[in-house]
């Protein structure tokens, strides 16, 4: 048995999660496995339509007991976004990169693509991401 694998059966466990969220995981961990058996087909991989933020902690910092975060952005909204971008005047653009990069963000929007998007979205199936916290847990997929 994997890592990932083992992780989300044991946040299943432990009750941090549930039964329908583990069993969306394990799919998740299984799309596009290399070193699949022969004669096994994947499933056709599916266009994701939502992002997916899943945080666990076992401890709050104000004693109310476990936090736990589950956000779901429409993959749509986003793809939205990004040709929204086009349409902003280039005297806007260049106000609204300074103000960016003043708040330490150095993007320029002016350069957002909407493949660099779906680029992202096809690199987060292979997202892990480390927190400081062992008592925390969290997830960034697509669905």
């Amino acid at each position: 048995m994997n890592e990932q694998r083992r992780q989300i059966l044991e946040m299943l466990a432990e009750g941090k999660i549930t039964a329908d969220e583990a069993e969306r995981l394990i799919d998740a961990l299984e799309r596009d496995r290399p070193g699949s058996p022969p004669g096994v087909t994947s499933p056709t991989k599916s266009r994701p339509k939502y992002l997916r933020v899943v945080l666990n902690s076992a401890e709050t910092s104000g004693g109310d007991g476990p936090t736990r975060i589950n956000v779901r952005i429409p993959l749509q909204l986003l793809r939205a976004g990004v040709r929204l971008t086009s349409l902003i005047p280039p005297q806007a653009l260049t106000k609204i990169n300074q103000q960016l990069d003043k708040s330490g963000v150095p993007i320029d929007l002016a350069e957002l693509r909407p493949q660099h998007l779906e680029d992202l979205i096809e690199q987060l199936d292979e997202v892990n991401i480390d927190m400081d916290d062992p008592d925390t847990k969290m997830q960034v997929f697509c669905e």
